[in-house]
């Protein structure tokens, strides 16, 4: 969902709210309780959406190639070969 379409839809929905408020003879107060309420809710539901597809999305193929590059410059050395190499230089 695209940011535009978001904003207008928050809007609607708390437009919504207001008349619903407004209808059922809601203090002035009240009212804006309710909207400040329905758009945090909103906008924590928004968060949580763009973070889902964001970590259900495929890596892209700049991932893949930084990955690839990170492989190719870390050396794979066994795991007593860096400690014995480090040893015999000290001595």
């Amino acid at each position: 969902m695209s940011l535009p379409k978001f904003i207008v839809g928050m809007i609607f929905a708390l437009a919504i709210v207001v008349a619903w408020s407004w209808l059922g003879g809601a203090s002035l107060g009240t009212t804006l309780l309710r909207v400040i309420i329905c758009a945090v809710i909103i906008q924590a539901g928004y968060f949580v959406l763009v973070y889902t597809m964001i970590a259900r999305s495929a890596p892209t193929p700049a991932d893949r190639l930084r990955e690839a590059e990170r492989q190719l410059s870390t050396p794979d050395v066994a795991e007593g070969e860096k400690l014995g190499s480090a040893r015999r230089s000290l001595h």
